[in-house]
């Protein structure tokens, strides 16, 4: 898996903490704003980057993925020439490690609740149009939906079927749907169901 996060710090101060072991986290990689990358762990190595999470069965996320810090406090867009040098950044990564799009997810994705980088302003979509990550196809207009439809979806694509229902709603909406809020709709349904029909997180042995 590729486990994509933001910084909050500047770069200086996130590559001083990420070098100072009493820290104890770390990333693989680090994009700054001007499109720099930084490699702070070989890839095969184990990097403090996920803590406690989960996503589908893997839930030592840290063993099983590379992180990859981008510089940004997660107010504000990411910059073109970052958003270039990830998007180069993950096609090395994906091409090397055998990574399908469905692998790539954000921290929020697998720690729900506890934290929401790389935030509402990441561009998931653009990844997803290069084949970089994952989107669903939409189409259906909102209306209620019963109780438990979404949660079982929502568990098929890789959120932690532990969690509140709404703290994983909340996750998925954060990456899918920034800014939606109230209970689970029909819109949350089908975007869920279609993820989990086209790409089910345990349908195949666990990617790197």
């Amino acid at each position: 898996m590729v486990v994509l996060h933001y910084t909050v710090l500047g770069l200086d101060q996130t590559l001083a903490r990420f070098m100072d072991p009493q820290a104890e986290v770390s990333a693989h990689y680090i994009v700054a704003p001007d499109g720099g990358v930084t490699c702070m762990v070989d890839d095969a190595q184990r990097a403090w980057h996920a803590g406690r999470g989960r996503w589908g069965g893997c839930t030592d996320v840290n063993s099983r993925s590379i992180g990859v810090e981008l510089v940004n406090g997660g107010a504000h867009p990411f910059a073109a020439a970052q958003m270039q040098a990830l998007e180069g950044l993950m096609l090395d990564l994906m091409a090397r490690w055998s990574i399908p799009p469905e692998r790539v997810i954000g921290h929020s994705d697998c720690a729900p609740g506890r934290k929401v980088d790389p935030g509402a302003r990441f561009d998931w979509y653009r990844l997803a149009r290069n084949g970089l990550a994952v989107w669903p196809r939409t189409g259906l207009t909102a209306q209620s939906v019963p109780a438990g439809t979404v949660r079982a979806a929502l568990t098929s694509v890789g959120y932690d079927p532990d969690l509140p229902e709404d703290t994983v709603l909340t996750a998925f909406r954060l990456r899918f749907r920034p800014g939606a809020t109230g209970p689970a709709d029909a819109t949350d349904l089908a975007m869920a169901r279609d993820l989990a029909a086209r790409f089910p997180v345990d349908a195949a042995p666990p990617a790197p």
